[in-house]
């Protein structure tokens, strides 16, 4: 008697398995829905300790886009259990973030050389960059425009990127007005873009077009000048932060441009920097210092005087390796770019009558 071969029976198991998965998908309601994406912690996690009101309340973090916990569709489930997940996308070394003041987070990769965004609405990741020939050698420095357009400092190739809202990328400005240029802030009074220059040692001042408009100190120590400024924030009064990192300090700057004070200076007490990086304000004008040699981040006053800091050293929520970036969005939600931990770190400012 001649054999049949196994094809049709290994057909029909395939079959078989495939309508077994199915029923089971079925059974466990057609997919899943989109998850939480920053659960609560517990207990809470909060700063300064208790029995004081707290200031610091930790949210959650990012590590990879799979942390926006979208719903699957129940057909995208079927595939997941056939042949399993795609990868994740990771991060590498984000350096500097901001947000579109909505539900969207801007993350600068420095050395995987791109853009990452989370959209916290819509649960969607994307990655942006430019178009060939264009492309980036080191991005440090981001900004976002109300008008939606997003503005990405890229320290080795001396230029601005410029990206709409939509992820389109729209050229180039800066050439020629910057050398190094580091970190971004958007003067929504002024209609102005404002870079903290490293290797010019100086605060430049671009129109949205990118022509020059001021430019603002030299290499020195004193007043008004800096050594290797790396970012720059401004408060709602248009006082402008700069932190002059290796001076070891803030500087501080009026409306007029004019020096107003200095905070901190080189050393290992609070109050004191190592090595001074992202500057942020919230919305009653506190200034947030993070210090990547520390691992923290200080709170000051607009006096100077130093309120709080929290975080050190460590892997866990709230600690930091290496920390670079920090900006703060109009909910007074505080994004840390914690570099060598590979993550977005984030926490609320938690403001006089809120638990």
């Amino acid at each position: 008697m001649t054999r049949q071969p196994d094809h049709p029976r290994r057909l029909f198991a395939a079959i078989a398995a495939i309508a077994a998965i199915g029923v089971a998908l079925i059974a466990g309601g057609c997919g899943k829905p989109p998850g939480v994406i920053f659960p609560p912690p517990k207990p809470p996690l909060l700063w300064p300790p208790t029995p004081e009101p707290p200031r610091i309340r930790y949210v959650g973090q990012l590590l990879t886009d799979e942390d926006l916990k979208p719903g699957v569709p129940f057909f995208d489930s079927v595939g997941r259990a056939l042949f399993g997940k795609k990868p994740a996308f990771s991060m590498l070394s984000p350096y500097a973030l901001c947000t579109d003041g909505a539900d969207r987070l801007f993350v600068a990769d420095s050395n995987a050389q791109f853009v990452h965004v989370f959209d916290l609405k819509t649960r969607k990741y994307q990655r942006w960059e430019p178009p060939s020939p264009y492309h980036f050698a080191q991005p440090v420095g981001i900004a976002y425009d109300p008008n939606g357009r997003l503005f990405v400092a890229d320290s080795v190739a001396g230029v601005i990127h410029v990206f709409d809202a939509a992820g389109q990328y729209k050229g180039q400005i800066g050439r020629g007005a910057v050398l190094r240029p580091c970190g971004l802030a958007f003067d929504k009074r002024g209609r102005r873009l404002l870079v903290a220059d490293a290797g010019a040692h100086r605060l430049v001042f671009l129109s949205t077009t990118g022509d020059l408009l001021a430019h603002l100190g030299s290499r020195g120590a004193g007043p008004g000048h800096f050594n290797y400024p790396t970012n720059v924030a401004i408060d709602s009064r248009g006082r402008i932060y700069v932190s002059d990192s290796l001076n070891f300090r803030v500087q501080q700057f009026g409306p007029d441009f004019m020096p107003t004070r200095q905070i901190g200076k080189k050393g290992d007490m609070p109050g004191y920097f190592g090595q001074p990086k992202g500057v942020a304000v919230d919305s009653a004008d506190h200034l947030y210092v993070m210090d990547a040699n520390f691992e923290a981040v200080q709170i000051f006053d607009p006096d100077g005087n130093l309120l709080l800091d929290f975080g050190h050293e460590g892997r866990a929520p709230g600690e930091f390796w290496l920390p670079a970036g920090i900006f703060i969005d109009p909910h007074n939600r505080i994004w840390v770019a914690d570099v060598y931990n590979r993550r977005i770190q984030v926490f609320d400012y938690v403001t006089e009558g809120q638990k």
